[in-house]
């Protein structure tokens, strides 16, 4: 028989319990330090907003990316990152693309979803390359400057080659690669000045889409071109009939061929783009996916190589978190609130703000009232998406609110001005003047045309509007706000539905717009526009 003492029971039940504690502090820490190796990681999207198009490169340890912004100005964004995730404006290429009608919606012309499409980024002996072609001008632009930020130096050439991609080869030779479906190459003169005459371009690839079987909606394009272990690795986008976005990657061991291809990746329609490593040897691939509302938003995609090729995803699919460092907010980098207060040699406007079109810039301002951007109206105008002078930044998701401070004392008869989103689809809440009378309306597009949903008395010359935008899940809705003191907001008109449209090709955009419709000298000030990355959820 065993005898345990009073004392003995007391002490295994302290142990007993201490044990329990200790397990507990174990156990928490372990969830604890999950929970932070999770709130460190990456989540795909990296970039929820409207970044098509992306080429990448890395220069030491930063990352520099250019984009899309077709018919807004100034265009093609260049944007820098050390981490791959949180990406910086820096610059843009152009502050104007070329000057005609179309580009300077003059005479009825608009070059919506036209202006410059897929650019191409390089570095090469110390120097930025960016190149891009628009139908807009019916050229080929090359950009090259010594400093990312700028200034950016321009050479042009027609005609226009399609989805190209430029690609400094060890030899010395440059190639241009472009083209849909069948895909060709031409060899460019060393100062990028345009094709090498004495060379005949050739036919690279003559069915790129191959891969991908031969019932095809959209045939390859989006050509981008690399080099790693002297195999040259070459990436293009094409949509099978019925099926989704897919990536197409060839391979070859000399530039001139010949090409094996396969497919590289097929999830969630996330295509277009190429390959980009990292100083520690991770390799990883930037694509893009169409999503609704606000446009067509940047992924990565781990790679691991096998027997020579890029294998894209996890198993083949595109995770939704990648250790990298963590998603900061897109706000103050890719877009940001302004108050319209300038210190003496600030820009008249931050990075994040691009006219719709070119600006006539003597119809604006934000010196002649300190603190305010004034929008003037300088002829007579049908419509917001045919008014000059409207300035956007960027809607972001999953949600995002915009909201300005509009100043109407100046408006003329017929002047409307306010807080539009701007895409084909179009809405806004602004101030209309009518018969000497001010009214706060909303207005929606129905079947292509706008229609003013609502109209409310204003007996006062300042005004508070909003709009909030819910990307979540693509249901792709807005609302629209006003308020008489900044405090109390009243939700005007309807739910704006925003689809997304090829005329456009664009994310929806924050615009801030002054337009006259009978009599021309009028303007509105607008003390200030504030982004949040989240809805008040009414």
């Amino acid at each position: 028989m065993v005898f345990i003492s009073i004392s003995d029971m007391i002490f295994q039940k302290m142990k007993s319990k201490l044990l329990g504690i200790i397990t507990f502090i174990c156990l928490f820490l372990g969830i604890e330090s999950f929970a932070q190796k999770q709130m460190e990681m990456a989540i795909n999207p990296i970039v929820h907003a409207d970044v098509p198009d992306l080429s990448m490169i890395r220069v030491g340890d930063t990352y520099y990316m250019s984009s899309t912004t077709m018919h807004m100005s100034p265009g093609l964004p260049i944007m820098s990152s050390k981490d791959l995730v949180n990406w910086k404006l820096e610059s843009y290429c152009y502050d104007r693309l070329v000057e005609n009608d179309a580009m300077n919606l003059n005479n009825g012309q608009n070059t919506y979803g036209r202006g410059s499409w897929a650019s191409c980024i390089r570095y090469n002996n110390s120097e930025f390359i960016v190149s891009t072609f628009a139908a807009t001008s019916g050229k080929t632009h090359i950009y090259t400057a010594k400093n990312i930020k700028g200034p950016w130096q321009e050479k042009t050439f027609k005609p226009a080659f399609h989805d190209h991609t430029i690609f400094f080869d060890d030899d010395g030779k440059i190639y241009m690669i472009y083209g849909v479906g069948k895909l060709k190459v031409l060899e460019l003169k060393s100062d990028l000045s345009g094709p090498v005459e004495e060379v005949k371009e050739k036919v690279l690839i003559e069915n790129a889409s191959a891969p991908a079987g031969d019932k095809i909606m959209l045939s390859a394009e989006g050509s981008q071109l690399f080099k790693k272990d002297g195999k040259y690795y070459l990436f293009n986008i094409c949509w099978p009939r019925g099926g989704m976005r897919t990536v197409i990657i060839h391979r070859a061991d000399k530039i001139t061929g010949p090409w094996e291809g396969k497919i590289g990746l097929q999830d969630l329609g996330v295509a277009q783009g190429g390959l980009i490593d990292t100083p520690n040897g991770r390799w990883f691939s930037y694509l893009f996916r169409d999503n609704g509302g606000v446009g067509r938003i940047p992924y990565l995609v781990p790679v691991e190589w096998k027997d020579g090729w890029p294998i894209l995803g996890e198993n083949g699919k595109v995770p939704m978190t990648l250790t990298l460092p963590a998603n900061k907010s897109l706000i103050q980098n890719l877009v940001n609130s302004d108050e319209f207060s300038r210190k003496k040699g600030e820009a008249a406007l931050p990075l994040v703000w691009q006219w719709n079109h070119n600006p006539d810039n003597l119809l604006w301002s934000v010196s002649e009232r300190k603190g305010f951007l004034r929008l003037k109206t300088g002829r007579i105008d049908t419509s917001f998406v045919s008014a000059k002078n409207t300035l956007t930044q960027r809607t972001i998701g999953p949600e995002s609110t915009g909201s300005i401070v509009l100043d109407a004392s100046k408006m003329k008869e017929g002047d409307i001005a306010g807080l539009g989103l701007l895409q084909k689809n179009y809405g806004f809440v602004g101030v209309k003047i009518e018969s000497g009378i001010k009214s706060i309306i909303m207005v929606s597009t129905k079947a292509g045309k706008a229609v003013e949903i609502e109209k409310v008395s204003l007996a006062q010359n300042t005004v508070f509007l909003k709009a909030e935008c819910n990307f979540k899940d693509r249901v792709d809705i807005a609302h629209f706000f006003y308020s008489l003191d900044g405090k109390s907001w009243t939700t005007i008109g309807e739910p704006q539905k925003m689809p997304y449209t090829l005329p456009h090709f664009m994310g929806y955009r924050f615009s801030l717009f002054n337009y006259a419709t009978k009599n021309i000298g009028g303007f509105a000030d607008f003390d200030y526009f504030r982004i949040k990355d989240k809805i008040s959820e009414k």
